[in-house]
Parts: C-alpha cells; sequence; structure tokens
C-alpha cells in the first residue's frame, strides 16, 4: 500500500501539471495577489482532481457513458464557464485590494474559479485514469473505500504541486512592475476566454451545423 501511496501522490502531481486554464490562473492570481491567493486557487484545482480520482476508480464507465451522451452540452457549459472566469481575470484590477505593505487578502472568488474552471473539464477524468493506468494503479486498486489512501495521496500530490508552483512565482513578484503584472492578467485572462470560445464554438458548431442533440 505504501508504493500505491507513493504512486499516487506522483499521479497527482503529474495531473497538476499540464499547462492550461486553471495553470494560467495559478499563475496569474501567484503575480498579481501573491501566494496565499495562488495557493488557494491551487487548493480549488486539487479538490477537482481528487473528485476525478475518485470518479476514475469507481464510476469510469459511468462517466465516459455521460460524457459521450451530453458531450456537446459539456462543450458548451464548460465553453460558457472559462469565458466569463478569463473576462474576469482579464479585466478585474489586481491592485485594488493591495496595500504598500501588506500582502493582498485572499478571497473565496480565487478557489471558486478554480474549482468552476476544473469542473468545466471534465475530460480530465479521462487523464487521470490514464495516470492511474501508466503507473499501475488502474487494474489493481479494488474499487472499494480501500483505495482511500490512494485517492488521498493524489489530492496530496496536486496540493503540494500547486504550493510550491505559486510559492515560487510569488518569490519573482518584486521583480515585475504593477504595469508587467497587470498586462499578464490581461493576456492570461484572453487565452483562457479563447480556450472557452474555442470549446463553446465546437458545441454550438455540433448543434447547429451538424444536427447532433446538446443532450
Amino acid at each position: 500500500m505504501l508504493m500505491d501511496m507513493l504512486k499516487g501522490f506522483l499521479v497527482g502531481i503529474c495531473a497538476s501539471a499540464p499547462i492550461g486554464p486553471i495553470a494560467i490562473l495559478v499563475v496569474q492570481k501567484s503575480l498579481s495577489k501573491g501566494h496565499k491567493s495562488g495557493f488557494v486557487s491551487g487548493l480549488g484545482a486539487s479538490v477537482v482532481d481528487t473528485l476525478y480520482a475518485s470518479i476514475a476508480i469507481f464510476a469510469l464507465a459511468f462517466a465516459q457513458k455521460f460524457i459521450d451522451d451530453h458531450r456537446n452540452m459539456i462543450l458548451i457549459i464548460g465553453g460558457a464557464v472559462l469565458v466569463i472566469v478569463g473576462l474576469s481575470m482579464a479585466f478585474s484590477d489586481p491592485f485594488r485590494k493591495m496595500r504598500a505593505d501588506q500582502e493582498p487578502g485572499v478571497s473565496p472568488k480565487d478557489f471558486g474559479q478554480a474549482v468552476a474552471m476544473g469542473l468545466s473539464n471534465p475530460m480530465a477524468i479521462f487523464v487521470m485514469f490514464t495516470l492511474f493506468a501508466f503507473f499501475g494503479l488502474a487494474d489493481d486498486a479494488p474499487h472499494n473505500w480501500s483505495v482511500a489512501p490512494i485517492i488521498l495521496s493524489v489530492s496530496i500530490g496536486s496540493v503540494t504541486y500547486w504550493f510550491s508552483i505559486s510559492w515560487l512565482l510569488s518569490r519573482f513578484r518584486g521583480n515585475f512592475r504593477m504595469r508587467t503584472i497587470l498586462w499578464i492578467s490581461r493576456i492570461t485572462g484572453a487565452i483562457v476566454v479563447i480556450i472557452g470560445i474555442a470549446l463553446l464554438g465546437q458545441g454550438l458548431f455540433n448543434v447547429i451545423f451538424r444536427g447532433l442533440p446538446i443532450v
């Protein structure tokens, strides 16, 4: 079990590592508001990773059928969520609550944005299952609550990754001028919006021009 827990820890790190909307969000929060804000955003991502790890072990077949049956709805809703979050990132003022002598406070919005982004991409379940298979956990793990230590290890791996990344990024905040950080916020928000529009456009194209059902 100890070896399986170590593998689960590595799965959590590997699942968090790819550059995507959540990573962009954590970069933006860490540079504009500091380590605490970036880490709280990372915690939101870790919650979603833990959920997807549980689904990958207990209900992959059901999740796959649900995604296949509701692909266009997922694309449209997920794309819309990313567009809204991206616009919020692009047009918010990251320095509104900053004080010269103290680090900005942490907002529940930091956590909520990351959770919304993670849930907008249920395809990540298959990434999680692929990682389980790669590390040899998919076939050996029993489908009952005895796998709880493995799921916990995935969560710890994800939390560790986001803590490290947000801490490292926050160390470089002093090397950026405020105007530079503001533009980073604008650009990263725009990237998230573009990703959201692409997903939303694909879903609408399938429904309007290909005549595929939305549900």
